[in-house]
């Protein structure tokens, strides 16, 4: 935004009102300034002869002057915002000729801070406002920020940099939001997916959003643009839940002029309520799926949109969990994965959503299809595991003389079958339902579970067991096992196995595994905590908070009273939005 240009003036003199300058002249003209001062007093003072004769009266009480005229002008300043409110509620052809008439008159003394507000609540009622009007709000610092959000979504319209520039930080005070919540050691309740959807599109900066874009289609699609280039620019998956979270806010909000046109509102909408009561019935699933199955030809870029819903971790967990549920159910009424519809449309969403970057990157808008053998093989394969955790489950629960022997135990606790190693290797649908399996036996506290699959999950496609949502997770479920961590077997498979595999890559972030320090400490051998700690020990690479959580646990493992470690914003955040393409046509946008 360019600087404010010089005003001579105070915008008085415009509308033939004797201001600054008028008196400046007067003053440095005349042969007697007091005489000078009287005569403009009177000339420009109260007028009211209702009012005249109470100033002697308030000089007696010692009210000055200015002090009577300012409370007088804001009074009446007042009254005429209210009356200017009044009639924006009007008729627009009555409304929109008498705002224009009130605009010609007022805007030359915009720049009269007193008098500012009135020409500003009648470009707040305006529905379309001059551009000769908009360009001296832009070019003027003061004037821009003194302007209502409604007058400032006319400007922004056709001005995408300004535009972003409003919208950068509060993307970056998004993802710093989600992050602190993933990493935050402090707090074991505060858990990234207990909050309800609808709790979180109340968020400050989802509802600050929301209320940028009003009823703007054009604002509404160039938020999706920054959003569709910030995640292919970071691969941050935040931006997908934000995506989804913004529309559901404008859908709470009833803003039908976006809604109405989004392609992707009534699938997000129907996805929405199936995670908020944590279930696919029959009649949602038939919904979702026509949703998937009836995209026109033509319009298959719809499903770049549909992706990133379905890519939000929120969705991700809401989708792999419910497919572990449907396991259990086939489980205990001997069913078969491939007969199952629900479950064959939750792996369906499940591979699109993870193929969204992908998909977006490479402008192929093709629903990626479900590798058969996943359900035929692989499905099958984890089911084994799970009827191995109930085997053992139930026979840990019968009384000693019951018991088979010990033969019964150790069929049930071997190696992961080969089939699933296999196919976490190669299919990110198969990565995503082992993790969640892991997550399960966690919850469950079952260490030979855990352990099993473990195992394996450093063999994950595209290394997704190192990614922040499950790490948070699983380490959130492992805290309560901690006295699992006194067991050689359990530290070696969680963390030589597991933690160690994955932290070269560029990922994997050691503030996960500083949090399960940060708990389980006092229960590891000392010479397993050394070489954790040596090996946790940070780098140049890493940022000032990780070295800070670092030495405040140092001083927690020996015993030196904790500081507190204030999280401090990542300097690549500072703005998002450079260089972000200008939206194409999306929704003919108006």
């Amino acid at each position: 935004m360019s600087t404010p240009a010089k005003n001579n003036g105070t915008g008085l003199e415009d509308v033939n009102i004797p201001g600054q300058a008028y008196l400046r002249e007067a003053l440095t003209s005349c042969t007697d300034p007091l005489k000078a001062i009287e005569s403009f007093q009177l000339e420009n003072g109260v007028l009211l002869p209702s009012l005249r004769p109470m100033l002697p009266l308030l000089d007696l009480h010692g009210v000055r002057r200015l002090d009577f005229h300012t409370s007088l002008m804001e009074e009446l300043r007042d009254k005429l915002i209210a009356h200017i409110n009044e009639l924006g509620q009007k008729e627009p052809r009555e409304r929109d000729k008498k705002l224009k008439e009130l605009l010609v008159k007022s805007f030359p003394v915009v720049r009269v801070k007193s008098l500012r507000p009135v020409v500003m609540a009648i470009l707040r009622n305006t529905q379309h406002i001059d551009d000769k009007y908009l360009k001296i709000l832009v070019r003027d610092r003061e004037l821009y920020a003194d302007t209502d959000t409604e007058v400032k979504r006319q400007i922004w319209r056709d001005n995408q940099s300004l535009f972003g520039d409003e919208v950068s930080p509060l993307l970056s005070q998004y993802i710093r939001e989600k992050e602190h919540i993933l990493f935050d050691h402090t707090n074991l309740n505060n858990l990234f997916f207990h909050p309800t959807p609808k709790v979180r599109r109340q968020g400050e900066v989802v509802q600050k959003l929301a209320n940028m874009i009003g009823t703007s289609v054009k604002l509404y699609d160039m938020v999706l643009q920054f959003l569709r280039t910030l995640f292919l620019r970071t691969r941050n998956v935040h931006y997908c839940t934000l995506r989804a979270e913004l529309l559901m806010a404008l859908h709470d909000l009833e803003v039908q002029e976006i809604i109405s046109i989004d392609p992707c509102h009534k699938f997000t909408w129907c996805l929405d309520a199936c995670i908020r009561e944590k279930n696919v019935d029959i009649k949602r699933s038939r919904e979702l799926q026509g949703f998937l199955d009836n995209i026109k030809r033509g319009q298959e870029q719809v499903l770049g949109d549909l992706s990133m819903t379905l890519c939000d971790p929120y969705a991700i967990n809401f989708l792999a969990t419910s497919a572990i549920k449907i396991l259990h159910h086939l489980i205990n009424n001997e069913g078969m994965p491939r007969d199952n519809q629900i479950l064959i449309l939750l792996l369906r969403m499940l591979a699109l959503g993870l193929s969204a970057w992908v998909m977006i990157d490479s402008q192929d808008f093709k629903e990626p299809k479900l590798d058969c053998q996943v359900v035929t093989k692989f499905l099958p394969a984890l089911m084994s595991l799970m009827v191995d955790d109930q085997c053992r489950s139930l026979h840990g629960k019968l009384p000693p003389d019951e018991r088979e022997s010990a033969l019964t135990v150790i069929e049930h606790s071997g190696p992961a079958p080969d089939a699933v190693e296999a196919y976490i290797q190669e299919s990110a649908v198969s990565s995503i339902l082992a993790m969640y399996y892991t997550l399960h036996t966690a919850r469950l506290k079952d260490r030979v579970g855990v352990l099993r699959v473990l195992a394996i999950l450093s063999a994950c496609k595209d290394h997704r067991a190192y990614e922040d949502p499950f790490l948070h997770s699983l380490i959130a479920l492992l805290i309560p096992m901690s006295d699992e961590f006194s067991t050689e077997d359990f530290c070696t498979t969680l963390f030589d196995e597991f933690i160690f595999a994955g932290l070269t890559r560029e990922n994997v972030t050691s503030r996960h595994m500083l949090k399960l320090l940060w708990y389980v400490h006092n229960k590891l051998p000392s010479c397993r905590l050394g070489t954790l700690m040596k090996a946790m020990q940070p780098t140049t690479a890493h940022n000032e908070h990780v070295h800070k959580l670092y030495e405040t646990l140092t001083d927690r493992i020996a015993g030196t009273p904790e500081t507190p470690v204030v999280e401090a914003p990542p300097a690549d955040f500072d703005s998002p939005l450079k260089s972000v393409p200008t939206p194409g046509p999306h929704y003919n946008a108006q």
